[in-house]
């Protein structure tokens, strides 16, 4: 029997996951896009206050959306810095597109992405 072994991360593979422009072909609505992204460090996440605990709900909620947008669209920024030729998506036109269409982008991005097709 053999058994399945999982190859383990090096530091500097770790590390210049930073510096790598990731890229994916994405299928939307029947039609295909190009999007690239590169990993943060913490010194690049976004900056926003935290809610207090007697925040209503949905404002939280409302809030982490729009932290979790923020952080997608700096991810998208510094690798159309790093690959100019390879932009698709900007900070501009990610505010005009459709929420589902960003719903996906950010899965991919953030790597939680289900077989789910909108």
């Amino acid at each position: 029997m053999t058994e399945n072994t999982m190859e383990s991360w090096s530091m500097e593979d770790l590390i210049s996951l930073t510096d790598e422009v990731q890229s994916a072909e994405m299928e939307y609505k029947g039609k295909t896009i190009n999007i690239q992204w590169c990993e943060l460090v913490e010194s690049e996440e976004p900056k926003m206050n935290i809610p207090s605990d007697d925040t209503p709900e949905d404002e939280k909620n409302e809030y982490y959306s729009q932290l979790a947008g923020e952080k997608i669209k700096k991810m998208i920024e510094k690798a159309n810095e790093k690959n100019p030729e390879g932009t698709f998506l900007t900070s501009d036109v990610w505010a005009k597109l459709p929420t589902t269409l960003k719903y996906k982008v950010s899965a991919k991005v953030m790597g939680t992405e289900s077989d789910v097709n909108f």
